[in-house]
């Protein structure tokens, strides 16, 4: 039987006590192993995990082809990257490695000298590369008129595992 969604709009997974306590009551409601987060896409529940390379990792390899420019400055610029806002927050940080898995399937590597912010904190960023590759400005694939950061948030929901 296929996963049900019980739950819409979960919100953002917050730092790791947040994450724990959310976990937490869903095993005790809906028991452990039985629930999973995830999002709807055509129709269908996709597990989070698998939404990681659906969504999130093919949105970067989409906002790459289309602004070759954008790989090319990181490239040149970064030996490393850093997510300051998960770094902060203990949030989860999807988008350096995100990047990470687009030039380690395309045969490249950062050459720079510095470290590269991923988003920002508080409104600094060490670059204004930084900016144009944070999720809140990255087109998520399938629909231009929605950042990935938006559709990462907002569609987000958790499904119960029905046995028939």
């Amino acid at each position: 039987m296929p996963w049900k969604v019980v739950e819409r709009k979960i919100g953002r997974a917050g730092g790791v006590k947040q994450r724990t306590s959310r976990q937490r009551e869903w095993d005790q409601k809906y028991g452990d192993g039985n629930w999973a987060v995830g999002y709807v896409v055509d129709g269908a529940f996709v597990l989070q995990e698998d939404a990681l390379e659906s969504i999130y990792n093919r949105s970067y390899e989409e906002h790459f082809a289309a602004r070759p420019e954008d790989l090319e400055e990181l490239i040149r610029l970064a030996k490393t990257l850093r997510n300051p806002h998960a770094e902060a927050t203990t949030g989860v940080d999807l988008q350096v490695p995100a990047i990470m898995t687009y030039l380690e399937r395309h045969g490249q590597q950062l050459q720079g000298t510095e470290v590269v912010d991923i988003g920002s904190w508080k409104g600094k960023a060490s670059h204004a590369l930084s900016i144009r590759l944070s999720p809140l400005h990255i087109k998520v694939t399938g629909d231009s008129k929605m950042t990935l950061e938006q559709f990462w948030q907002e569609k987000k929901c958790l499904a119960v595992w029905e046995d028939q």
